[in-house]
């Protein structure tokens, strides 16, 4: 009978750790998940004591018999390591299970009032090449000390939450090194113009999550001893999707923010891109852009003189409601010497805008059957109703239209930048043209 409620208990602990190490992959979460485990059925009291890797505090958490909440904290590295067994553990030497005598255990490894306790168990918790931290366990003198079985359990568990314990730490290095190099491929906040109303709007694929191959960008204009010059828009579309399209879009705006240092007419930056991407290494460096100077007149007038490169044409709406498509010249970039772009200028009045986008929105394929593409009428339709509206309220608006027309359905990258002219400034940030 004892045989069989042995078994039984050694079956809910393994069915425990199995649920319950496998369901996170928070570092924290994993460390309370088996400090709770081993103090449910090991001991009076259960600590995780992480191990520092490259910082010089040692994280601890500790689970206690009759508290509900789990207590916690740090201390260094130094103290962590001058404990017998524990620092061994913590230096990466091998073996599974060490004894402390209670003497040795300084005040932060043991519960506040715990009383006299046995001797602590000190298990590895194994990692992919070093120890991740160590589990020690206490239980209060007037109880059972630890036997074989007992030690057998440590064991076994300690192994367990080695590996979630891996698994997390490696899971929340590579998202920490993954949101580094998404927030580089990410549009910077938009600039303040004086003058001048910008907001711009971003959405991925699905397949894709943050990140993809449509992006948009200004750069303001270097206030060197050179002339004044006004600011660079750029929205554009490269080739592909996903992590490979959004490096080829960073390595684009990039490349245009340090070309507009030196040349401020956007035909001409389009060519220099063109014979950059022409020479790259990279197959499939294609894109799609439109690029635009920014120029501010006291009367209040905004001229923005555009290059497209094979992309769609960009929409002017005017004060009454009306909606002009800007005609342009022009191919993608990376496939030809000659790109054929040609500048053209527009003139916004204040409270007119001119919007940017990406055929992720145009080409979108939804509606009521869910096989209708939205079309460049719709989009001037929606645009249309936007007269008077502040840029980012216009945008929002584009943005939700955009999406309920997809109704959840797959959706390519998109991208909107609308530029609006606002109340007469200044012209210290942007070139007067007059």
């Amino acid at each position: 009978m004892a045989e069989a409620q042995a078994e039984r208990c050694r079956t809910e602990f393994l069915v425990e750790i199995g649920s319950r190490l496998s369901a996170s992959l928070n570092t924290r979460r994993c460390a309370h998940a088996t400090a709770e485990i081993a103090m449910s059925f090991l001991a009076d009291a259960a600590t995780v004591v992480l191990s520092p890797g490259d910082s010089r505090q040692a994280r601890w958490l500790r689970a206690v018999a009759g508290q509900a909440a789990p207590e916690e904290g740090e201390v260094p590295v130094t103290v962590a390591a001058g404990v017998p067994c524990l620092g061994e553990v913590l230096a990466g030497l091998p073996g599974a299970v060490r004894w402390l005598d209670p003497g040795d255990a300084p005040a932060w490894l043991l519960p506040g009032k715990f009383g006299s306790a046995h001797r602590l168990l000190v298990a590895t918790l194994p990692g992919n090449t070093m120890p991740v931290g160590a589990l020690v366990l206490v239980r209060r003198a007037e109880g059972p000390a630890f036997d074989a079985d007992a030690e057998m359990l440590a064991r076994t568990l300690a192994i367990r939450a080695g590996a979630a314990l891996s698994a997390a730490l490696l899971y929340e290095e590579q998202s920490g090194i993954n949101a580094i190099l998404t927030a580089d491929l990410l549009p910077p906040p938009l600039p303040k113009l004086e003058g001048i109303d910008l907001a711009g709007s971003l959405r991925a694929s699905q397949q894709a999550g943050q990140i993809g191959g449509d992006f948009y960008d200004v750069c303001l204009p270097d206030r060197g001893d050179g002339p004044e010059r006004g600011a660079l828009l750029v929205l554009g579309d490269v080739c592909g999707k996903g992590a490979q399209a959004a490096v080829l879009a960073g390595r684009v705006r990039h490349c245009l923010r340090a070309l507009s240092l030196l040349e401020s007419r956007p035909e001409r930056l389009a060519d220099l891109l063109n014979r950059s991407l022409l020479g790259s290494p990279a197959p499939s460096s294609l894109v799609t852009l439109v690029l635009g100077a920014l120029h501010r007149a006291a009367s209040g007038h905004v001229r923005i003189d555009l290059a497209v490169a094979g992309h769609p044409p960009p929409l002017i709406l005017r004060r009454d409601g009306t909606v002009e498509e800007v005609a342009t010249t022009g191919c993608l970039l990376g496939v030809l010497e000659e790109t054929g772009v040609r500048p053209v200028a527009v003139e916004l009045a204040p409270g007119e805008v001119c919007l940017l986008y990406s055929d992720g929105i145009t080409e979108a394929f939804g509606g009521p059957v869910a096989r209708e593409m939205y079309g460049d009428h719709r989009l001037k339709g929606a645009l249309a109703t936007c007269a008077g509206m502040p840029a980012s309220a216009l945008v929002e608006r584009l943005e939700q239209l955009s999406t309920d027309w997809l109704a959840g359905g797959h959706q390519d990258d998109r991208a909107l930048l609308a530029i609006r002219a606002a109340a007469a400034p200044s012209h210290r940030e942007v070139r007067s043209h007059e």
